[in-house]
C-alpha cells in the first residue's frame, strides 16, 4: 500500500472537482460544522405584573445556525427547592403559545399568552431555544395581582400592565 496524503487548508471543493456540499438553511459550504453557532436570547421575556381576569403575553426571540427550536416552559419548585418545568401550553385552556420565523434571517419568535389571567398563572416562565449546536434561556415572571393599586411602581418607572 503507497503512502496516504492528507490536505489541510481552506481550498473549496470544487476546486478539486467535488461539488461543495449544501445547507438547506445556509447555502453551500465546505465544512459541516463552518458558520454554525448556538442559540443565543436577543430579546428576552420580561418581567410582568397585572390583575386576575386581564390578558398577558410575554415574548422572546432567539437566533442560531441552524435556526433554533424554541419552546415554553413553566417553571415549578417545590417546598425544597428542587425545580421542574411544565412544557406549555400542556392542558390549560386559557394559554396559547405562537412562534414565527424573524424578525432576522436564522431567528425565531415566540410567544406565550394567558387570557383570562388567574392566580394560578403566577410563576415563571422559561423560553428555551435548541439547535444542534446548544441551547439557551432565559426566564420572566408573571405576578398576579386582585387590584390595579397592589401593583409596584417604582419611582420614574412605569408598569408594563
Amino acid at each position: 500500500m503507497g503512502p496516504s496524503l492528507i490536505t489541510l487548508g481552506t481550498e473549496s471543493h470544487t476546486s478539486k472537482g467535488c461539488p461543495p456540499q449544501v445547507d438547506p438553511e445556509e447555502g453551500p459550504f465546505t465544512h459541516r460544522s463552518w458558520g454554525r453557532k448556538g442559540p443565543s436570547i436577543v430579546t428576552p421575556p420580561k418581567d410582568i405584573w397585572n390583575v386576575t381576569g386581564a390578558k398577558v403575553y410575554l415574548s422572546c426571540e432567539v437566533i442560531g445556525i441552524p435556526t433554533p427550536v424554541l419552546i415554553w416552559n413553566k417553571v415549578k419548585r417545590d417546598h425544597s427547592g428542587v425545580q421542574r418545568t411544565e412544557l406549555l401550553p400542556g392542558d390549560r385552556e386559557n394559554l396559547a403559545i405562537q412562534t414565527r420565523g424573524g424578525p432576522e434571517k436564522h431567528e425565531v419568535t415566540g410567544w406565550v399568552l394567558v387570557s383570562p389571567l388567574s392566580k394560578e398563572d403566577a410563576g415563571e416562565y422559561e423560553c428555551h431555544a435548541s439547535n444542534s449546536q446548544g441551547e439557551a434561556s432565559a426566564s420572566a415572571k408573571i405576578a398576579v395581582v386582585d387590584a390595579l393599586h397592589e401593583i409596584p411602581v417604582k419611582k420614574g418607572q412605569g408598569a408594563q400592565l
